[in-house]
């Protein structure tokens, strides 16, 4: 459906594929226990991220479902600061996007950015629709979901608000919950 391996530039961001190699700094970045106040669990340890990371490398065990992750390098410091994430559906041309920025670079725009740009980038594909889901009190999340052209639809699913593309808020299909929520960590 779509390129895998595809750097995306924005302003002050590279969005790197994931690579198991960047556990290690994902795994600071990710460190805060804050960062699973409306997701649950607790941070993963270099390890066990490295086995995460390994597996989503590896993609989707259904041929239908494509899973594309990045890593938001900040080009002024050369650091990783958080991640944005894809679950496309080549059945019914959906993509479910994620995004998490580690605790000490947000409130600088950064989710925003990255969301941006990666709504930007999948509409040049056959997507028709493209969603997320935050949880209702996640205010930052919901802003960042909305400056990337999203909105709210009544729809929930485990508690969370399903927002779509203006344009395509129509659009169904659950994209599968191994590759994460809009707001979980990997």
């Amino acid at each position: 459906m779509t390129p895998s391996g595809t750097d995306i530039r924005t302003p002050r961001l590279d969005l790197l594929p994931l690579r198991v190699e960047h556990a290690e700094e994902m795994a600071g970045v990710l460190a805060d226990p804050a960062l699973h106040r409306f997701i649950g669990g607790s941070p993963y340890t270099p390890d066990a991220l490295a086995t995460r990371y390994r597996r989503l490398v590896a993609g989707s065990p259904d041929p239908e479902v494509t899973w594309l992750n990045w890593v938001l390098r900040l080009r002024e410091d050369s650091r990783l600061a958080g991640t944005v994430q894809a679950t496309l559906s080549a059945a019914n041309g959906t993509a479910e996007i994620a995004w998490v920025v580690g605790t000490p670079w947000q409130g600088r725009g950064i989710a925003k950015e990255a969301a941006v740009a990666l709504v930007a980038w999948l509409t040049s594909y056959p997507v028709r629709s493209i969603t997320a889901h935050i949880h209702p009190g996640h205010h930052a999340s919901a802003a960042v979901a909305r400056a990337a052209g999203l909105v709210p639809t009544p729809e929930r699913q485990d508690g969370e608000v399903r927002w779509a593309c203006g344009g395509h808020a129509r659009g169904t299909g659950d994209s599968g919950r191994e590759h994460d929520a809009t707001t979980r960590a990997p």
